[in-house]
């Protein structure tokens, strides 16, 4: 079932982590409406601005939101006009504080939602499905990717019944957890329907951070290498002690069978 599980749901708490950083008791339905509103608003907003993550944290009456994009001059806008509009968009439709930042993606190549909505943008512009995931699969190896896979299903190429296609290149180890491997679903609309775009991208393994022991064992360790010196020189002044009190019975003893 390791090919069924979703990669990253799969991963959370070991080596990837929530979109969602927040918790809430009676209001979490209310939280959770709050947060695809959100979600919704920035997507359609910025749909030319290539958003793969949006991250939502909340403090009191505050909500951070982190949006992780590749073109981060088109979410800001010029002098940081769309950034304070979207700002004020969200404070109004929530009724808090909102602050908002811009993370950039350096390397786009090995972002997979990005990589599976490029790709689906290409067949919808009726380009090669075969064509468009081999682009996809030697640049993503070209920047530093140790493995994909890509899979494509739907009426490819035309055909009256549905298919599935899959290219992969390197090896992409699902069962493994240690293995940081990104993962999107994107959609192309076709005038044939709908065509489904998934990818798999393994970026190399995460190991993870050694555990430190308790701050009290590097004590006690200490406390016993101290309490044995001491032992040891308890035992060596008793020693000598032991044997002058033999030396001094040695000579009366002596003394005695003399007279």
């Amino acid at each position: 079932m390791g090919q069924k599980v979703h990669p990253i749901g799969f991963r959370l708490g070991v080596i990837k982590d929530w979109q969602a950083k927040w918790y809430a008791d009676k209001h979490y339905t209310e939280l959770l409406q709050e947060d695809l509103k959100i979600r919704k608003a920035i997507e359609s907003k910025y749909a030319e601005g290539d958003v793969s993550r949006i991250e939502i944290e909340r403090a009191a009456n505050q909500v951070t939101v982190t949006v992780h994009t590749a073109r981060p001059g088109i979410v800001i806008g010029r002098g940081g006009q769309r950034v304070d509009e979207m700002r004020l968009l969200l404070e109004q439709g929530t009724g808090k504080r909102v602050r908002l930042n811009i993370q950039e993606i350096r390397q786009p190549e090995l972002n997979a939602p990005l990589v599976a909505r490029n790709i689906a943008q290409q067949i919808e512009r009726r380009i090669s499905h075969r064509r468009a995931m081999k682009q996809a699969i030697s640049r993503a190896m070209e920047s530093g990717a140790q493995g994909i896979k890509v899979t494509c299903s739907g009426r490819l190429t035309g055909s009256e019944y549905s298919r599935r296609e899959t290219l992969h290149q390197g090896r992409v180890p699902l069962h493994t957890l240690r293995a940081d491997i990104d993962y999107a679903l994107s959609e192309a609309h076709t005038a044939l329907g709908l065509t489904g775009v998934k990818v798999w991208i393994y970026k190399g393994d995460i190991l993870p951070e050694p555990k430190m022991m308790p701050a009290e064992a590097p004590e006690e360790e200490a406390k016993v290498e101290e309490e044995a010196p001491e032992e040891e020189a308890k035992v060596e002044e008793e020693a000598p002690e032991e044997e002058a009190k033999v030396e001094e019975e040695a000579p009366e003893e002596e003394a005695k069978v003399e007279e």
